[in-house]
């Protein structure tokens, strides 16, 4: 993503003070960064190591526009149920293992998925998968009982399009296996993602089946 020159802009009201971003998700840092909530009545963060370490601090802008996300599908899909992956540290910089995740603007959501039954559970994470990271998805988005929710996944990501544009983190990019944005796109919201939300199409360093990364736009300095 390209460096955006910074602009002033609002405060953040649902995170106090608001954050400063410097460069870009590959090359950056952040102040005054924020960390998301551990859990909430539909979602939590995908282990409470990674919190306790301090990797989910995201921009403030950002921060709002999950948490708004996630208090929509509560309204309209509370039947749905979601995990968020690793954001940053506090003050940004190289977030190991990842290649990007360095200023603030990034966040990694555990794909939704639902069991034999079709009831929406949460995405197994622990010390053994790399608290879900080394989950591996087949071709038909199935792992051992469990498989892709893609409509709630559709549905999460248009949640988090409109509440970033009104949080002024809008959705800058997404991450997502190639293979499945087919099924994605079949979605009742798919016809609007395509149309207004940018997918990465090429091939990536990480297979993105067992979680989708986002990128948003939020204005940045230079980085110095």
């Amino acid at each position: 993503m390209a460096c955006l020159f910074f602009l002033p802009v609002a405060m953040t009201p649902a995170f106090g003070a608001d954050s400063v971003c410097h460069g870009t998700p590959a090359k950056g840092r952040i102040e005054h960064a924020v960390q998301l909530p551990a859990s909430g009545k539909n979602f939590r963060a995908y282990s409470t190591v990674g919190v306790s370490l301090g990797r989910t601090y995201t921009h403030a802008h950002v921060a709002s526009a999950v948490t708004a996300a996630y208090a929509a599908l509560a309204k309209h899909a509370p039947a749905k149920t979601f995990v968020y992956g690793e954001t940053g540290f506090a003050k940004g910089g190289p977030f190991k293992p990842h290649k990007t995740h360095q200023n603030g603007l990034s966040v990694d959501f555990m794909v939704p998925v639902v069991d034999a039954k079709g009831r929406s559970v949460q995405l197994p994470g622990n010390a053994g998968n790399r608290y879900g990271y080394d989950i591996e998805f087949d071709a038909e988005a199935r792992y051992r009982d469990l498989r892709i929710d893609f409509e709630a996944l559709g549905e999460h990501l248009y949640a988090l399009d409109q509440s970033g544009r009104r949080s002024g983190a809008r959705i800058g990019r997404v991450i997502f296996e190639p293979a499945y944005l087919p099924k994605l796109f079949a979605t009742t919201r798919g016809a609007y993602l395509r149309r207004h939300v940018e997918f990465t199409r090429g091939k990536v360093w990480w297979r993105h089946d067992e979680h989708y990364h986002v990128d948003f736009a939020v204005a940045c300095r230079p980085l110095r």
